[in-house]
């Protein structure tokens, strides 16, 4: 039975008594599960009589499980103190090493030194390896706490010495990166988190994606589970808790937040004026989420035992985070006159305490035992996902120079002093004379220590982290899958986005890969004519679909389902983009390929979520990206922040990433096969960003010998049957070639032939080009290398105008790789709403515009006069005085 604690604001103490009597009383006889029955009732009833509690959905400043509730802690608790100690000093070791040798290389103490028992307790009982029956579980690390990774790894014999000598640095040989990086570390590392706020985010959808593979039939991940680690300044991060409800909505019992709540951001305080983990208790259980409150360690059980009149705990909750923060950092004294010295209660209640005991008043984070209780609470949960509220110090243990100060975040390494004294508190045999070089210590892989972690990590499934590199090779569609698209419209016409939903729709049905693609549409498939997808392969739901669609009896009903593939991430950039990387890198994280054809609007793609993109990448990701009704003119009538010309240009930064801009059918058709035998046939670690536009015309067939420069991103549709005098070359892209070859039929009227040829990747032409730049430069006895546009334009007489329904600068990636002059022509500035026709002659891309681009190049080159330009600019009705699109 508890203890009755007083309310100092209760009229009628007695009464309440008798009310927590009767319920202790039934909890007693019938199980806590008739108690929160009866509560509920109550509540009910409280509710309907308008006497329901208002308020926050916060409990008290305290523990969530009682101490009499927690469960044997099964480990041998001194043993796992000496492995921590040890591994703290490495991770300490390795950083400060790094900085005293070399300025500037950075790293972190002080994160990993307030979470050291979270992620012990976690490794040395719950996190289940690769190895384990049930297929492992996903970790997320909390970034910042990367070295402690390192060093736990190292005392494994996982990592060697050298390597441990070699933090942060990677350029030439081997090193350890700085945070979670797969692609810098591809067998470590799975899951790229520092980026603040995306590994939360990414964890929500990893879980879900986790049940859609078990409920699609693809792989059993009953048994797995996903632990997120964050710092509570991270939650200030939009995406680090945009997708809670999510994941309360999803009951993902599967997925576990450990919040280390050290109460300090970089600069300062998370919440000085307030309580972060009260913010945080209210934000998730507000979300559906189980909330377990780690706050004190076991030395606070005796005193809060003894609290009967509450003062300790009215205390505990009116203490802001600031004040939090300084008794971390000030003698037991401080303590006793400024918290307990407020009231003649507290004061007795600690009066048999030394300073010193005061001092040592443990935050919750740092007890083994708390911390077990809470992980055997969170991983039994059979309906919610469960978040862990840890309160910890920044800086534990390392000193009065990093323990709970402001600046602790940005200290790189240690005076002597300061190292004498982290190695006396940690009781390790290293000796005065070798802490000038701060040495890694090992016990020795004989050692009980390292034997009994190796133990633990057996039964556990296999040591943490560690990331798959095994990957099983797709049987990719036939050619004929593709044959329709290579032969063109014989009648009618059709938009990019039309083709690809035809492609995208013979692809789903086909038997090799069918089942593992993954489309992901962010509440936009009847936009982009996708819609047939609901009634074709169903719209995941994890608990199916729960009532009657209003268009049920339909041909394209709205049909969710618990086994459907398309995953309808509402309007949901990031939540879509978090979804592509757990598919795209299912290869790796399940040894089981997926294919995401992840479908947005362009103008909301890399520019809203470019960090994501970039996270993609590191994870190495593979899979398409489809920037849907593209470009500045295209998508005519929705205006400023809907009208895309740039996400080439910004998609062209990301390394690893193919960026191509068809025109027809039959480019978009070569492209995607490509693209599947690339990444699914020969296991290329790229992903595919292809731009889809929603304007109509005829689609031709495609011309014979078209294949290699349509990948290559350059290629000739057609060729002046006899060049004249004049004579220009004039490039396309997208719906812009249909323009380009309207210009060649005017520019013929002035007596100026044109070859028209189709650009569908000025990134992949610059990149060609620049490699061979740099291969040249670095063997300058062997034969130079040819970029494929100088092939390609061998002998071909300029001057070269280029057009797309995006920025110039996205021609320019190739200008001066051009034999001759390069007249760029793109869509400057911010978009607008009209027609195409009259959007095009505003961003100066229609065929009048081109036609005055390839005169001017004339003009330029001394072929033509500037009278006869100016001429012509009249009789095309172009205004010479026209507002320059960019200053609107």
């Amino acid at each position: 039975m508890t203890t009755f604690r007083k309310d100092a604001a209760d009229p009628d103490p007695q009464e309440t008594r008798e009310w927590i009597e009767s319920l202790e009383a039934v909890v007693s006889a019938a199980g806590p599960e008739r108690g929160r029955y009866l509560l509920k009732r109550v509540l009910q009833s409280a509710s309907h009589l308008g006497a329901a509690p208002l308020g926050p959905l916060t409990t008290d400043y305290v523990n969530t499980i009682p101490a009499s509730e927690e469960p044997t802690f099964p480990g041998d608790e001194q043993m796992e103190r000496r492995i921590r100690r040890i591994v703290r000093w490495n991770a300490v070791a390795m950083v400060h090493r790094a900085n005293s040798k070399y300025v500037g290389l950075g790293g972190h103490l002080s994160s990993y030194a307030s979470s050291a028992a979270l992620y012990e307790v976690g490794f040395n009982h719950f996190f289940r390896g690769k190895e384990h029956p049930g297929g492992g579980d996903h970790i997320f690390y909390q970034g910042h706490a990367a070295p402690g990774m390192y060093a736990r790894a190292f005392m494994e014999g996982r990592i060697p010495v050298d390597l441990m000598n070699r933090f942060r640095r990677q350029v030439g040989e081997t090193g350890l990166s700085s945070y979670p990086h797969p692609r810098l570390m591809p067998d470590f590392w799975e899951f790229p988190t520092v980026s603040m706020g995306l590994g939360p985010l990414c964890a929500i959808y990893q879980a879900r994606f986790n049940k859609y593979l078990n409920n699609r039939g693809i792989k059993d991940t009953s048994e797995q589970r996903i632990w997120s680690f964050m710092g509570d300044g991270e939650s200030d991060e939009p995406e680090a808790i945009g997708a809670l409800s999510m994941a309360g909505r999803e009951k993902l019992n599967n997925l576990i937040f450990v919040v280390n709540c050290n109460l300090q951001r970089l600069d300062g305080p998370v919440r000085g004026n307030g309580k972060i983990i009260q913010e945080l208790e209210t934000l998730f259980r507000g979300a559906g989420w189980n909330v377990i409150k780690v706050v004190w360690g076991p030395e606070w059980d005796e005193l809060l035992d003894r609290d009967v009149d509450g003062v300790l705990m009215q205390r505990m909750n009116e203490i802001p985070d600031g004040q939090w923060q300084k008794y971390a950092t000030v003698p037991g004294g401080y303590t006793r006159q400024h918290f307990f010295g407020t009231d003649p209660r507290l004061l007795e209640m600690v009066a048999h305490l030394s300073d010193e005991q005061i001092r040592k008043l443990r935050r919750g984070g740092h007890s083994y035992r708390k911390m077990y209780a809470a992980y055997a609470r969170a991983t039994a949960s059979k309906d919610k996902p469960t978040v862990i509220l840890a309160h910890t110090v920044k800086g534990w243990t390392l000193g009065e120079g990093f323990e709970g100060v402001n600046v602790t975040h940005q200290k790189k390494k240690m005076e002597l002093a300061e190292l004498r004294q982290f190695r006396d508190l940690l009781e390790l045999p290293v000796s005065d004379e070798q802490l000038k070089e701060a040495p890694f210590y090992h016990p020795g892989m004989n050692s009980p220590e390292v034997e009994y972690m190796l133990a633990r990590r057996a039964v556990l499934g296999g040591s943490l982290p560690k990331r798959r590199s095994q990957t099983t090779a797709l049987v990719t569609p036939p050619a004929a899958t593709y044959e329709e698209f290579k032969e063109g419209t014989k009648k009618g016409e059709a938009s990019t986005t039309m083709v690809f939903a035809r492609l995208f729709a013979k692809l789903l049905r086909d038997e090799k890969i069918g089942r593992r693609i993954v489309p992901i549409i962010p509440d936009e498939a009847r936009t982009f004519g996708m819609d047939a997808l609901f009634s074709m392969v169903g719209i995941y739901s994890s608990v199916g679909q729960l009532y009657e669609p209003v268009d049920k009896g339909k041909v394209l009903y709205y049909r969710e389902s618990k086994d459907g593939q398309v995953l309808e991430e509402g309007i949901n950039e990031a939540g879509s983009m978090a979804s592509f990387i757990a598919a795209g890198t299912t290869y790796a994280s399940h040894n089981e390929p997926m294919i995401p054809f992840y479908i947005f609007y362009s103008m909301f793609g890399f520019q809203r979520t470019g960090d994501l993109m970039w996270a993609a990448g590191d994870a190495m990701a593979k899979g398409f990206l489809l920037g849907a009704t593209a470009g500045r003119t295209t998508l005519q009538g929705e205006g400023l922040q809907h009208d895309d010309g740039h996400s080439h240009v910004l998609a062209a930064t990301l390394p690893n990433c193919v960026c191509y801009d068809p025109a027809y059918a039959y480019e978009l058709a070569t492209i995607i096969e490509d693209g599947l035998e690339r990444m699914y046939g020969r296991d290329e670690k790229i992903l595919y960003y292809i731009t889809l536009y929603n304007e109509n015309y005829s689609m031709p067939a495609m011309p014979d010998g078209a294949r290699q420069g349509i990948l290559k991103g350059l290629y000739r549709i057609q060729e002046a049957p006899k060049p004249l005098e004049q004579h220009v070359q004039l490039f396309g892209s997208g719906p812009i070639l249909n323009d380009v070859i309207a210009a060649a039929k005017v520019l013929e009227t002035y007596g100026v032939s044109s070859d028209i040829w189709s650009v569908t990747s000025y990134q992949q032409l610059r990149n060609d080009a620049l490699e061979c730049e740099r291969l040249n430069r670095l063997h300058p006895n062997e034969p130079a290398r040819i970029p494929y546009i100088q092939q390609a334009l061998a002998g071909v007489e300029g001057p070269f105008i280029a057009a797309s329904d995006h920025m110039k600068l996205l021609a320019d990636f190739v200008a001066r790789f051009i034999p001759g002059r390069f007249v760029p022509l793109g869509t400057e500035g911010f978009g607008m709403s009209d027609t195409r026709a009259s959007l095009r002659r505003h961003f100066e891309i229609d065929c009048e515009s081109i036609v005055l681009g390839a005169l001017d190049g004339l003009r330029l080159d001394g072929k033509l006069s500037g009278s006869r330009v100016q001429e012509i600019l009249s009789e095309l009705g172009i205004d010479p005085d026209k507002v320059a699109p960019l200053s609107i």
